[in-house]
């Protein structure tokens, strides 16, 4: 049954608010959330979701944003997994993008969705294979589903927020979060001018810098440090590569954390110390 038309009306007027959110955060310098002891407490780092509803419905149970009124949330990437619908296989993570959306229109200071190659796959209409599916399809099928004749004018209302969404979070000690890591940094130049600066919608749809940093799979200590050095940072966090415990080190600058599985993990940062590698594997947890 398709949604009711003031549901859909809904979800637009969401996706705009939040996208008016984003781009009003406290903290946002060019497209990175300088998060300060000022603006929070303490932040409240998860991994990529992929349709796992579950694990999304933990976080914010555990995030408890009403109860610690300085705590801030930080989410990656939400398209592409999870159930489907019956009907007809369509993906249902489209929800879990809405309801992001709608977290951050409720807590507008403080949760920060930053940019995933799912969701930047989604802007770009860039093919993403797996298992023999191509997600992108599966995903405008559940929009179909869900949404009917308004299911390109629903897509199309959350491409605005997607772009506004943070590239990474800084935090106080150098931390810095992002979903992934250029490849390469030790050897290629890298635009970093992204961070800092207004980006074109044209820079979403080419395998330029923004793409380059959302997808890299390059998990060299040389490449990290490169890439930490570059943005001033001592530890690097993550998403984006499947951790079956939840979250690993891949090198001595590098953390990822993952919230696709069961075995999913989150870490809660205080802003008002420094942090070194060993400091935040340690303070690593498992949603439950």
């Amino acid at each position: 049954m398709v949604a009711a038309i003031e549901y859909i009306e809904k979800i637009i007027a969401t996706f705009g608010q939040a996208t008016e959110a984003n781009l009003q955060t406290p903290g946002r310098v060019g497209n990175v959330i300088e998060l300060t002891a000022e603006l929070a407490d303490e932040v409240m780092v998860t991994g990529d979701l992929h349709g796992h509803r579950r694990n999304f419905n933990l976080i914010r149970k555990t995030s408890a944003l009403d109860a610690h009124p300085r705590r801030h949330l930080i989410l990656q990437e939400v398209c592409h997994g999870g159930p489907t619908y019956p009907q007809n296989g369509g993906c249902m993570s489209h929800t879990l993008l809405e309801d992001v959306a709608g977290l951050k229109v409720k807590y507008p200071q403080r949760v920060h969705f930053i940019l995933g190659n799912h969701e930047l796959a989604e802007l770009a209409d860039y093919p993403i294979q797996k298992n023999r599916q191509m997600l992108n399809l599966l995903f405008r099928m559940g929009l179909q589903q869900m949404y009917g004749p308004a299911a390109d004018k629903v897509r199309e209302s959350f491409f605005p927020f997607l772009r506004s969404c943070p590239l990474a979070v800084r935090m106080p000690g150098g931390v810095f979060i992002s979903h992934s890591v250029p490849e390469n940094c030790d050897t290629q130049k890298f635009d970093s001018s992204i961070f800092t600066r207004q980006l074109d919608k044209d820079e979403y749809l080419e395998r330029a810098s923004i793409f380059q940093l959302v997808w890299g799979r390059d998990y060299r200590q040389e490449n990290a440090q490169a890439f930490a050095e570059l943005v001033g940072a001592n530890v690097l966090l993550n998403g984006h590569e499947p951790c079956p415990e939840g979250f690993n080190a891949p090198n001595q600058l590098q953390i990822i954390i993952d919230c696709c599985a069961e075995k999913a993990s989150y870490v809660i940062l205080p802003t008002d110390r420094q942090f070194s590698h060993a400091d935040i594997l340690q303070r690593i947890e498992r949603l439950v």
